[in-house]
């Protein structure tokens, strides 16, 4: 894959990642590697299309559920795949997604 298209991908995922250094930063850099303006436009139109789908997706998801098990032991958790597990200073562990 081409630098420039890396770098254009960056743009999109720095615009849904809401992060407006990392955004200002990678535009740079992609303007610097060759990108034009038309293109990053184009980068960020995409990324908002991706977005719009993706909150569409879940905001369908959570109107359908009725109802929500949850496991034993789970309470302290999303229940997603991210989870990852803290050493806490009490000498517990802290489960966060």
């Amino acid at each position: 894959m081409e630098t420039k298209t890396k770098l254009l991908i960056a743009v999109g995922a720095a615009f849904n990642a809401n992060c407006q250094p990392c955004l200002r930063n990678i535009i740079k850099k992609a303007l610097d590697g060759g990108a034009n303006k038309k293109e990053i436009a184009e980068a960020i139109g995409v990324s908002k299309l991706v977005r719009k789908t993706a909150m569409t997706q879940i905001d369908r998801f959570a109107s359908g559920i009725a109802e929500i098990e949850v496991e034993e032991g789970s309470s302290n958790s999303c229940g997603c795949s991210h989870q990852r597990q803290e050493k806490v200073s009490n000498g517990g562990e802290k489960n966060e997604c």
